[in-house]
């Protein structure tokens, strides 16, 4: 070979190396992301522990885009956002997350997990089977968990004579639902609605002041979840028991929780933007639900309450704090 050719052929082979580089480099799958809770919440934490099980490692073909949003009303401009640089949408929990999502989206495909409203009912999707367009995810039918929450109640209070319901926007059919429930099984319901920004927890309590020791249903709600150490606390120094939805709120003090596991399900989202990211069209997977659903006692807090719960009922717990 002579000296020039074998220079030209040197030069090529410098400008191919790092070309053939950049190809093996993984794709990089940007995933977006806005909740009201830190991003240290455990069922952010359990989402990426997922998607690394399934390969996508963080920063290396993986990124998870997530934007704290201030306050329900906070979502629109943080999707608008998330929108322009990342490749899914991830929405969770509340109606309005959804909706910032969806409008913001344009073709960019939407995982969502409905945690407090019908995605169907509301016109997101067109069916569970096939909800078409660009969104799919998990649904959680909260109405039927409020009734069952109210049920689970009745068990673990049988003197009980008056219920309240905590409800705001984001959890009034659950009320709603909840209340039915209650009067068919000797309670007399009484409505609880959350006011202002922070909601003012003790204020909605006054219908239930002539009524010590009488329980509480602390629903499905982004804002209750966050705000769920305060309401624990606030319930504990009335002496008043407590079922909830999540059972982060009854590890911070509430008496039981029913309903499903957050992490469970955030891990659960991960499967469904796997295949998205793989090349599924969202619209075409059927929406998944929740496998199940979630047992919890907090005997710490029945003791502070003088209240033994009965032994059939803890039999079927998931999880006992003592």
């Amino acid at each position: 070979m002579k000296r020039r050719e074998f220079i030209t052929l040197l030069g090529a082979a410098a400008v191919a190396l790092p070309l053939a580089a950049r190809a093996q480099q993984p794709k990089m799958l940007r995933v977006g992301y806005s909740g009201i809770l830190p991003r240290e919440a455990p069922h952010y934490a359990a989402f990426e522990r997922r998607m690394a099980e399934l390969g996508y490692q963080q920063g290396r073909n993986f990124t998870f885009e997530y934007i704290q949003a201030p306050s329900i009303e906070g979502y629109e401009p943080i999707y608008r956002e998330l929108a322009a640089k990342v490749d899914i949408l991830l929405a969770a929990g509340n109606e309005p997350a959804l909706r910032a999502a969806r409008d913001a989206a344009g073709a960019t495909p939407i995982v969502f997990i409905a945690v407090d409203f019908d995605p169907v009912e509301r016109g997101y999707v067109a069916s569970l089977s096939r909800p078409g367009g660009n969104m799919t995810g998990i649904f959680v039918s909260q109405l039927e968990l409020a009734g069952k929450r109210v049920e689970l109640l009745r068990e673990a209070l049988p003197q009980a004579r008056r219920v309240g319901l905590f409800w705001d926007d984001a959890s009034r059919e659950q009320a709603t639902a909840a209340a039915a429930v209650a009067a068919k099984l000797g309670f007399e319901p009484r409505l609880l609605e959350l006011i202002g920004k922070p909601p003012n927890y003790l204020a909605a309590l006054t219908p239930m002041d002539g009524s010590p020791g009488e329980p509480i249903m602390i629903p499905a709600s982004p804002l209750m979840l966050r705000d769920g150490a305060t309401i624990a606390r606030l319930l504990l120094e009335r002496r008043t028991p407590s079922t909830c939805a999540f059972r982060e709120v009854m590890e911070k003090g509430a008496l039981m929780s029913y309903g499903v596991n957050l992490v469970d399900v955030f891990r659960d989202a991960a499967a469904f933007v796997d295949q998205v990211a793989k090349g599924s069209k969202a619209g075409n997977l059927p929406m998944g639900a929740p496998s199940h659903f979630h047992i919890a006692f907090n005997l710490t807090t029945a003791k502070a309450l003088g209240l033994e719960i009965p032994p059939m009922l803890l039999a079927r717990a998931d999880e006992v704090i003592e």
